[in-house]
């Protein structure tokens, strides 16, 4: 497997987009969070707002350039026809997947620690001004701390899921079509149906929608799902793509 994680963060390393993708998350994390918080306030007699979602809501934008790493550090493989050089050298293909795995995961999760870090503290500084108490934002409280080590962790599960996609179709476009069609398209169908019922089950098992749960530290009580439930359904949908992606790797020629 060593040779497997050297060869795969070699290999990621040195493709042209990781550097500016893994900085693109951080600073569109951190900005659209920014915004967020800027353009709301918290009057004296009750704020609606989650102060957790609203200082990490770039992370429902940064995802997208997530997916696209993601699916670009296999994709670009099958592309440029290096992946059959890559097949050649390391013919346990499951390991192949597993170590182009590790390392996105973990530097998803580097990037994400950082872009949730920043954006927490800047966003603390903002709602202050906008009417927040101290106490809806310390940073290091159970529900705060869960839902940034949820974010981060959210990240690295989409990169994951992603992944699996990209190792299915192994078409660039296709791939982020599907996987953003996947995260988005929930969300689109619970607003336009009006049963509350089936409302409820589509953001059950939405990748979106519960595994940003893990943000929430408010009314948790109303959620369809509780938070660590909720990203463990977008585990469930990682875990299937890349058992998915695997199986069709092991199948298919390069």
């Amino acid at each position: 497997m060593r040779e497997h994680l050297h060869a795969e963060w070699t290999k990621l390393r040195t493709l042209a987009g990781t550097g500016p993708l893994l900085l693109t998350i951080v600073v569109l994390t951190v900005a659209v969070s920014v915004a967020a918080c800027a353009v709301v306030s918290c009057a004296a007699k009750g704020c609606g707002y989650d102060p957790a979602e609203i200082s990490l809501f770039g992370v429902q934008v940064s995802q997208a350039v997530v997916a696209i790493l993601a699916v670009l550090a296999i994709t670009g493989e099958h592309g440029s026809g290096m992946i059959r050089v890559t097949l050649t050298a390391m013919p346990r293909r499951a390991g192949v997947l597993a170590a182009k795995a590790i390392i996105l995961a973990g530097l998803t999760l580097i990037a994400g620690s950082v872009a949730v870090l920043v954006s927490s503290l800047a966003a603390r500084r903002i709602l202050l001004g906008n009417g927040f108490t101290p106490d809806m934002l310390i940073l290091t409280s159970g529900p705060m701390l869960r839902a940034a080590v949820g974010s981060v962790l959210y990240l690295a599960l989409i990169a994951l899921f992603s992944l699996g996609v990209a190792t299915a179709v192994r078409d660039s476009a296709t791939a982020i079509g599907v996987v953003l069609g996947l995260l988005y398209l929930f969300p689109a169908l619970i607003l336009m149906i009006g049963d509350d019922h089936w409302q409820r089950i589509l953001w059950r098992i939405s990748p979106m929608n519960a595994g940003l749960a893990i943000q929430a530290t408010t009314n948790l009580s109303s959620l369809p799902l509780s938070p660590w439930a909720g990203l463990g359904v977008l585990a469930a949908w990682a875990a299937a793509a890349l058992l998915g992606g695997g199986l069709l790797l092991r199948m298919r020629d390069a």
